[in-house]
């Protein structure tokens, strides 16, 4: 299994919203996508800026590309990413899940 994570940041005020458009947009296509296991999504606030991670996981990097193109190490943002996000982060982070237990 291959974890993804992706991270952005937006202002605090917007988080809500973002929430909701995560929600809409990224967490609705990964869903869809065949070969996802899952993903989890967690925040983070910090003064004014809320962090937001997406972990996605996979069931392999072949399951990814479906998603995010054959540049897969690629950040994938939406059209309306750009009314939220403080910064576009150009990479995303894989990792080999060698421990996975649901309780």
């Amino acid at each position: 299994m291959i974890a993804r994570m992706w991270h952005g940041k937006v202002l605090k005020e917007k988080s809500e919203k973002y929430h909701g458009y995560l929600l809409e947009t990224g967490l609705k296509d990964y869903a869809e996508v065949e070969g996802n296991q899952g993903v989890k999504l967690l925040k983070r606030d910090e003064d004014v800026i809320t962090h937001f991670y997406t972990w996605s996981y996979w069931d392999s990097y072949d399951s990814i590309k479906k998603f995010a193109g054959e540049d897969y190490e690629k950040a994938r943002y939406y059209e309306d990413d750009k009314k939220f996000l403080l910064e576009f982060e150009p990479f995303v982070t894989h990792y080999e899940v060698l421990n996975h237990k649901q309780t």
